[in-house]
């Protein structure tokens, strides 16, 4: 489906990159420097940083540092998304979350298949929403960056994407 675009102005947005990695230093941090050219390349606006290793409390520490910080719209981050003992990006988050964003993942699979195939199954990338932030949680490796950049955040962070698209509900988000 191609997206469709209204006469209104883009609104860029202020997007912090967290990268999940007991490895990586900023310098190799591939998946996190690929999110940040395509954010700036979009017209958004990179507000944070950072490079954090995979432990829950450290992870959640900075989630909710950035979920409480009222400059911050979306949170993107890659890596601990995986299954091996070391991935708990999702049980770091999941119990930060006001809303779930169930089709996130299950989008992200499908357009991932026909890149790697049945091996998209082992991917628990995920979407929510916490105290009005938008959160994605992509794999690690920088294919899966593209993909989900390209296939899917790309449009919906775009306020011109019709028929809808995140970036214009992000005022409604904190209604109540």
């Amino acid at each position: 489906m191609t997206a469709h675009f209204n006469d209104q102005g883009f609104l860029p947005l202020a997007i912090a990159l967290l990268t999940v990695s007991d490895s990586r230093t900023e310098s190799e941090d591939t998946s996190g420097h690929l999110l940040r050219d395509k954010v700036l390349e979009a017209g958004h606006r990179v507000v944070a940083k950072e490079i954090v290793r995979d432990d829950v409390y450290q992870l959640r520490a900075v989630y909710s540092r950035w979920i409480a910080d009222p400059q911050v719209q979306i949170i993107l981050s890659t890596g601990g998304t995986g299954l091996t003992g070391r991935d708990s990006t999702p049980e770091a988050v999941a119990p930060l979350l006001d809303k779930q964003i169930e089709g996130f993942g299950e989008l992200f699979r499908q357009v991932s298949y026909p890149e790697i195939g049945a091996s998209t199954v082992q991917s628990r990338a995920f979407g929510g929403l916490a105290n009005g932030t938008l959160i994605f949680c992509l794999p690690g490796s920088p294919g899966a960056c593209r993909t989900a950049w390209e296939q899917i955040l790309l449009p919906q962070l775009d306020s011109r994407t019709r028929p809808c698209n995140f970036a214009q509900l992000i005022p409604r988000l904190l209604e109540r």
